[in-house]
Formats: C-alpha cells, structure tokens, sequence
C-alpha cells in the first residue's frame, strides 16, 4: 500500500510527442508541458521541425524543460517514418526511463505507441480530432485510417484522451473501447485585455469599425476561402464591417489571391505579426467556418475573452456556443450565404451587445488549471 501511494504522490518523468508543430495542437502542448513542469513533474519534450512555427519553437524552448528534442515527422505516412520511429526510440533510451510517453496527433500518437517488448511504460494518445473526422476524407480512407485507429488503440494504447464530446463520441463509433477513453475538455488561459486598441492601430483598424475575426492554420480544415466568400456578401450590407485574420499556412497564397479578387479587399487585413490571444481583444466576434474540429483552441480562447461567435456545427462547438445565445452556430456547408447571414444577424450593435453580455457571463467556464489536473490524474492512474 505504501508504493502505491509513492508511485501515486511522486513526481513523474514525462515524455511529450507532438508532429504538427503548431496551431491549436501545439498550444496544448505547450500549455501541457508548461503546467506539468510546473508541477514538479520532470518534462522532455520532442517535436519536429518538419512543419514546426518559429514562434512555437521558441515558446517550447523557453519553458525550461528537462529536455526538447527534434525528430523529423513528416505529416503523411512513408518510408521516412520508420527513420523517425528510430530517432525517437533513441531518444527515450538516451533520456528515459519515462514514467509515462504521450503522444499529440495521428503522426506522433502512432510513432509513439509502437513499441518493441520489455518494460512496460504507459502510452497515452491525443488526437486532437481524428482524421476520420474530415468529411472530405471520403469512404475508402474514413475505412482504413478508421481500422488504423481502432488496432493502435486497442492493442497499443493505455488511454486515448478525447478533448470534447464530440470527439469521444467519434471514438466510439470507430469502435474503440469505453474502457480505453477519457474526456479532457482543453483549457485556455484568458486572453491578455487590450482596451487601448493596440491591434487595431497597428493594423490601421478604425476603433469604431465591426471586427469579425478569424484565427487558424491556413489549411482546408479551417476553411478560410468559406470566410473570404462570406464576408464579401457581408461587406456589401454592413459598411462598419471589417475581416481581421491571423494565420498562415499551405493556403496562404490562394487566400492571399482570393483577397485580393474581392471587390472589399481594403477592409480585410490577413497578418501573423499577432498571436491569436493577443488578436483576441481586437474582435468583436470570432468566426471559425472549419469544417472538422475535436475541441478547437481558438474557441475556447474566444469563450475565455468573452467574445460572441460565429461557428460551423462541428466537434467541440456546442460545448462553448449555445446557439442565440452567445453567437450562432451554422450548417458546415460550403454555401456562403447560411455564414453570411448569421455574421450579418451579429452586425445588429443591439443584438451584438446581447450576445456579448451573455458570453462574458462564461468567460470562466475553460480554465488552464483544470485541464492540467485532469491530464496528470490519468497519468497518476496509470502509473498506480
């Protein structure tokens, strides 16, 4: 009894994985690695540079951790994996022994499960949304990559965390076991207040105008040519109105060309000088037109700031917008006009208000803090 209160008080050796260095994952990453340490727990890090942000890579080294590691993934599977697997076997050799590895995404959640026999060492898996999720992924792939999940997650994995309901309830239908899951809603740190309007000056953004805001990887999952599409029917109606987005990304030039097509071009600026929590303040409303979420970083930050929102009915939205009351929740559709008319129902000042008084009102309901604890009792769990 005494070791197993031992095992359940000690600190931990945790090793982190993640491949999509970046984004909403890479958020979580950094905010797990971060909490945990400052827990006591002792925390490497490994993360590939592959498709890895400056700003990120700096954020994860500054932490001070026991250790941060680079091990090139690549996005899609190939023969580069099995070179990938071996780095990051080397590394848990050299480092180890860990207490607990967890791995972030597909790439990094398989690289990091697989392992040779010996000592037992709980593998925890994040996915931060399954590729299944994609509703462009079509019949064959939602099948295979499907199988794929299912095996890994019933002979590889100690415990897959799911960051929203929706996400678990994908899962299931996957035909992953109950036993195997757990339900960890992210967290967000409350975005920095900005009451002086210092993004907005930067960016040459009246302090009056109407700012719909986007933040997001540039990429088909968000769908920022859904937004660009939308606003312009916007714009004609509502002269206020301004599109603010920050990101970048494999589609930044196709958006960026798209931009400037628009016959509003002027009133859109598209930066990453800004991270999305200091953007935040600058908005009036967030609008995120994904087509496939689990629990998406950018909501819960917007739900932390007390913004109203526009979102499509994807994983995770539901849990942060209750539709008419703090934003609107809209058909994930191609069609511009349902993202238009709800954004055009939130250019109303009066209504604008309403929801933003009911969305300051849950601005309390994502804490970092508990997310933190949440993650560590698996991981104490698992290891008792």
């Amino acid at each position: 009894m005494d070791m197993m209160r031992d095992k359940a008080m000690r600190a931990l050796r945790i090793l982190q994985v993640l491949e999509p260095s970046g984004g909403g994952s890479g958020r979580h990453f950094i905010d797990l690695c971060r909490g945990l340490a400052a827990r006591g727990h002792r925390v490497h890090a490994v993360y590939s540079p592959v498709r890895a942000e400056a700003r990120f890579v700096e954020e994860l080294r500054a932490l001070g951790l026991a250790g941060v590691h680079a091990v090139a993934m690549a996005r899609a599977p190939g023969p580069s994996d099995l070179s990938a697997w071996r780095e990051l076997r080397a590394v848990i050799r050299a480092h180890g022994p860990f207490d607990v590895i967890h791995g972030h995404s597909s790439k990094a959640g398989a690289l990091a499960r697989l392992r040779l026999p010996g000592r037992h060492v709980p593998r925890v898996y994040t996915p931060h949304a399954f590729r299944t999720m994609d509703p462009e992924l079509g019949r064959a792939g939602r099948l295979v990559y499907g199988a794929i999940e299912s095996l890994l997650a019933r002979a590889f994995t100690d415990r897959l965390i799911c960051v929203s309901a929706d996400e678990y309830a994908h899962a299931r239908a996957l035909g992953i076991p109950r036993r195997k899951l757990a339900v960890v809603v992210n967290g967000a740190e409350t975005p920095p207040g900005d009451p002086q309007g210092t993004v907005r000056a930067a960016l040459g953004i009246a302090p009056g105008a109407l700012v719909f805001g986007f933040v997001g990887r540039l990429c088909p999952q968000k769908a920022p040519e859904r937004l660009l599409a939308a606003f312009d029917l916007v714009a004609a109606r509502a002269p206020e109105a301004r599109l603010l987005m920050i990101g970048s990304g494999e589609m930044e030039a196709a958006v960026r060309r798209q931009i400037a097509g628009s016959a509003h071009a002027a009133r859109i600026v598209l930066t990453d000088r800004f991270t999305g929590p200091e953007a935040m303040a600058a908005f009036d409303v967030l609008v995120m037109p994904s087509r496939y979420e689990a629990m998406s970083y950018v909501m819960l930050e917007a739900a932390a700031a007390g913004k109203p929102m526009v979102l499509t009915d994807v994983g995770g939205a539901s849990t942060v917008l209750s539709d008419g009351e703090n934003g609107v929740l809209v058909e994930n559709d191609d069609d511009p006009r349902a993202l238009a008319d709800a954004m055009l129902r939130l250019a109303d000042r009066d209504r604008l208000a309403l929801h933003a008084a009911a969305a300051r009102g849950r601005s309390g309901d994502y804490g970092l803090a508990r997310m933190i604890g949440e993650t560590e009792a698996i991981y104490r769990t698992l290891v008792a």
